[in-house]
């Protein structure tokens, strides 16, 4: 049986666009689903942008996603002279010729072109999309070569597959129309033609090609806001399939195993940045408590806050209250600083929501006086929750709990309140509430 051969084949620029790792995490995917070979082409021929930088980038990007590659990286300008030696074949069969062009700058010079075949029909059958045709007579002739002598890329794509023997090409559903003219290319070369298969576009919410201006379109932004690639590799990877049941959320093994070519869409995907967060949400709470804290300490240090010299059973009690909560890493830099500085920001809206109605300035005073009279050593979240319970008389809390909140954090969401008093401690609580009370209008 022939062993599959696929490849991830970017043009590095210092970015990798979501779609594009999307292939990636298919062809790796596949690759490993059928114990095939994932092989890394490296299209490197801008070189004004594909730099060393940018090639890292990449590089960086596919070891954070955990996707490893087999053979030695292949790199495209490298094969540059193989690629105009196969132009001079197709000169010499006939099945291409020279001509002169002028440029749109004005300078004339001789290209190499492709001639295509004047009869018959293109057709292929995609392993996505089902059977494709087009009549070679709609495809004009192209050109491979320039005429500063560099290959284009319809030649060295095609040169450089052959010779890393690729048997199945994955890609975007953007290159359709470059596989009838590779096919062609195949066909007058002699050399066995890959199978196909075209992924649909990732589209936003208006059903139009997702880009930066509909969010972060690039890895590196999701890496950059505290995105898991655990996640966003698995939030990927749904965007055109599933596994055939209602789970969302799998382990790298089930997506090895379950993972099928034939069953990805064929339809576009719409990316849901909230459900990416949901996701996120999902695998942050799969983190070992003990690297959670680790990323709140760290995140604390970070950002010059003292750490407050509170013992273990504290924290550990805060990471328990914060790590279901969280749905991005970035959200902590939020969510932790009033627990280690009076000086947290308050936020607007919620000041205005929560804290400028009236008799809220006389609620709070009530409370300072109420939260004053509890013994330290009462003071836990289930007796705290207990007392506001009281004072709401069987109804809603929300008179008391809204405001409370509000004025000891900064913030109108965050983690269970009784636990967050809890987490302050008595004299804290009790200083913050007396201040803000102290602005208020009565």
């Amino acid at each position: 049986m022939e062993e599959i051969r696929v490849r991830f084949a970017p043009s590095p620029t210092g970015k990798v666009h979501i779609g594009n790792i999307r292939a990636a995490i298919y062809n790796w995917l596949f690759a490993r689903h059928t114990g095939g070979k994932f092989l890394l082409r490296v299209e490197d021929t801008d070189l004004e942008r594909s730099t060393p930088e940018a090639i890292q980038v990449l590089f960086d990007c596919m070891k954070w996603l955990g996707l490893d590659y087999d053979e030695e990286v292949f790199y495209q300008t490298k094969n540059a002279p193989r690629h105009l030696a196969v132009a001079e074949q197709l000169l010499a069969s006939g099945h291409a010729y020279k001509v002169e062009r002028t440029s749109r700058d004005g300078k004339t010079g001789v290209v190499t072109m492709f001639r295509m075949p004047k009869e018959g029909t293109i057709e292929f059958d995609d392993i996505v999309k089902g059977h494709m045709a087009k009549k070679a007579e709609d495809i004009p002739d192209f050109a491979i070569v320039r005429s500063d002598g560099s290959p284009i890329f319809h030649l060295a794509n095609v040169v450089d597959d052959i010779d890393q023997r690729v048997t199945h090409i994955i890609r975007g559903d953007d290159h359709v129309e470059n596989t009838f003219k590779h096919i062609c290319l195949f066909q007058a070369l002699g050399a066995p033609i890959p199978k196909y298969g075209h992924l649909s576009m990732i589209v936003n919410q208006q059903g139009k090609p997702y880009s930066k201006r509909d969010g972060a379109a690039f890895v590196g932004e999701y890496r950059e806001q505290g995105y898991l690639p655990e996640a966003l590799f698995n939030y990927l990877l749904l965007l055109g399939w599933n596994p055939g049941d209602d789970r969302e959320v799998l382990t790298r093994e089930e997506m090895i195993r379950l993972f099928e070519l034939e069953k990805v869409h064929v339809t576009a995907a719409m990316f849901d940045p909230k459900k990416l967060a949901w996701m996120n949400g999902e695998y942050v709470k799969m983190i070992p408590p003990a690297d959670f804290q680790a990323e709140m300490r760290r995140r604390v240090a970070a950002a010059g806050l003292a750490d407050g010299g509170h013992d273990a059973a504290w924290w550990d009690y805060l990471a328990a209250q914060i790590q279901p909560r969280t749905k991005v890493l970035n959200d902590l830099d939020t969510s932790l600083t009033c627990f280690f500085t009076d000086d947290y920001p308050m936020d607007a809206k919620a000041v205005e929501k929560r804290l400028k109605k009236p008799g809220v300035k006389a609620t709070l005073l009530d409370l300072v006086t109420r939260f004053g009279a509890v013994a330290a050593a009462d003071w836990t979240a289930p007796n705290l929750e207990a007392l506001v319970k009281g004072l709401s008389q069987g109804g809603g809390m929300g008179p008391w709990v809204h405001p409370i909140r509000v004025a000891v954090s900064g913030r109108g969401e965050g983690i269970g309140l009784f636990e967050m008093l809890q987490l302050l401690g008595k004299e804290t609580a009790l200083a913050r509430l007396g201040k803000v009370a102290a602005t208020l209008e009565p």
